[in-house]
């Protein structure tokens, strides 16, 4: 399986660009899925960050309080990295697994800690979407109404963008607007089933 490894920082608008490649008939695995899945309602991780962090990081019916847990990881390296070594074992067998049952020429595993983790080495092709902080800071507080402090300091914790674009084999800029996009992704779309018959 030929597999594209798509990334970029928060708010760089991966779900519009995974969107454009899904309309193609393209499979995606989304880390960032995968990732909620692990710590779902009576999943065992669930229950050991509840015991880690206390049982008022779950909200009234019993969830994960994602916003609460956000704000105590991006401001405590320490938590984040405890965090981060129960989670991404779960996360990657899920990976290995949901790429395996792909039934589309090839897939898009689309994660924000794509180079941070070793996730990368599940990919052919390493696709960055590519922004300004200002885009990814003005984004995020639109859609997610976190601070703008818990904004930047995900974007901090992140890799430096100039890092990202070093690392990357194809760079999809997504300042424009979705009629761009759409035509650079069928564009990339097209490569990417050549490179895909090359892997058969």
């Amino acid at each position: 399986m030929f597999v594209v490894g798509l990334t970029g920082g928060i708010g760089s608008g991966k779900s519009t660009v995974d969107s454009c490649f899904q309309n193609l008939g393209v499979n995606i695995v989304d880390a960032d899925e995968l990732s909620r899945e692990v710590v779902s309602s009576g999943a065992p991780a669930l229950n050991k960050i509840a015991e880690h962090f206390g049982s008022d990081i779950l909200t009234s019916n019993g969830t994960l309080d994602r916003e609460k847990l956000r704000g105590i990881v991006f401001s405590d390296a320490d938590a984040r990295s405890w965090l981060e070594n129960l989670l991404h074992p779960l996360i990657a067998q899920l990976i290995q697994e949901r790429i395996a049952a792909t039934e589309s020429d090839y897939c898009i595993l689309t994660s924000p800690l794509l180079l941070e983790t070793e996730q990368y080495k599940l990919a052919d092709r390493v696709l960055v979407i590519d922004v300004s902080e200002q885009t990814q800071l003005s984004r995020t507080l639109q859609r997610d109404g976190s601070s703008e402090e818990t904004i930047k300091s995900i974007i901090a914790s992140q890799m430096k963008r100039e890092k990202r674009l070093q690392k990357a084999d194809d760079v999809l800029d997504n300042e424009g607007n979705l009629d761009s996009i759409e035509s650079r992704v069928k564009s990339l779309h097209t490569n990417y089933l050549e490179y895909s018959k090359k892997c058969l």
